[in-house]
C-alpha cells in the first residue's frame, strides 16, 4: 500500500492473468503448511497447465445460480493451490537443475560452500544461481525446504520430533525446535496439534482396503 508499481506483459509472448481473491481460516492452514508464503508473492512454474485448469474449475463452479457454488469453489481453491505447489520451478522436479539439485541434498549436513563445491561454482555464483531462480538466498531456500517437509512430517505422522528433526538434517533437536518456532511462529507439538484438529477425526497413516474404502456418515439435526 502507497507503493506505486508497474508492469507488463512479453512484447512477443503478451500473458494471460487469473485472479483469485479467498479468505477464511483455511487461509492460516494453506500457510502455515507452505501453500501460501506472503513474503515471495510471485514464484516461477515450471508448467502453467494444472493451475490454468484449476481456475478454469473456479470459473465453472462460480457460475450464477449454482447451489453448490461455496463447496464447489472452495474445493477449486484447494485444487489450484496444490497445482501450483506442484507446478512451482523452484521446488519442482522439472526446474532449474541448480535449485532441483539444492531441493534433493536440503536434508544432509552440508554448507553453502559444500553445496556450491558440489557444483562446481563458487559460493557467490551459487547464491546468484539460487536468487535468480527463487528470488531468496541459499540458506533461506534450503531453511525453507526443510522447515516445509517437517510442517508434513509433524501434521500426517506420529513420529517424535526428535525424529522429525532427524530426518530433515538437524541431530539437535532443540536446536531444530528453536529454529522452527522462530521462523513459522509456534513449537514443532503445537503446531502438532493445531493440524490435527484442522482434519476431523485427525491424520491415519492406513491404506485403506479397496475392496472396502472409508466412508462418511452424515446425520441431519
Amino acid at each position: 500500500p502507497g507503493t506505486a508499481h508497474h508492469y507488463g506483459p512479453a512484447p512477443d509472448t503478451g500473458w494471460d492473468e487469473s485472479f483469485v481473491d479467498f479468505t477464511g481460516p483455511a487461509t492460516t492452514t494453506y500457510t502455515e503448511l507452505g501453500y501460501i508464503e506472503p513474503d515471495r508473492p510471485v514464484v516461477p512454474l515450471s508448467d502453467a497447465a494444472g493451475p490454468r485448469a484449476a481456475i478454469g474449475r473456479i470459473a465453472r463452479a462460480a457460475r450464477r445460480g449454482n447451489p453448490l457454488l461455496e463447496v464447489e469453489t472452495g474445493a477449486a481453491v484447494h485444487e489450484l493451490l496444490v497445482a501450483l505447489r506442484r507446478a512451482r520451478a523452484d521446488t519442482g522436479p522439472d526446474g532449474d537443475p541448480v535449485l532441483k539439485a539444492l531441493a534433493r541434498d536440503a536434508f544432509q549436513p552440508l554448507s553453502v560452500a559444500e553445496h556450491a563445491a558440489r557444483h562446481s561454482m563458487t559460493p557467490t555464483e551459487l547464491r546468484t544461481a539460487v536468487r535468480r531462480g527463487a528470488g531468496c538466498s541459499p540458506k533461506d531456500y534450503l531453511l525453507g525446504i526443510r522447515l516445509g517437509r517437517a510442517k508434513e512430517l509433524l501434521a500426517a505422522t506420529e513420529l517424535p520430533v526428535a525424529a522429525v528433526a532427524r530426518r530433515v538434517g538437524y541431530d539437535d533437536p532443540a536446536y531444530f525446535s528453536r529454529l522452527f518456532t522462530r521462523r513459522v511462529g509456534t513449537a514443532p507439538i503445537r503446531f502438532r496439534e493445531q493440524q490435527g484438529r484442522t482434519v476431523p477425526g485427525g491424520w491415519s497413516n492406513q491404506i485403506p482396503d479397496p475392496e472396502h474404502p472409508p466412508t462418511i456418515a452424515t446425520r441431519a439435526t
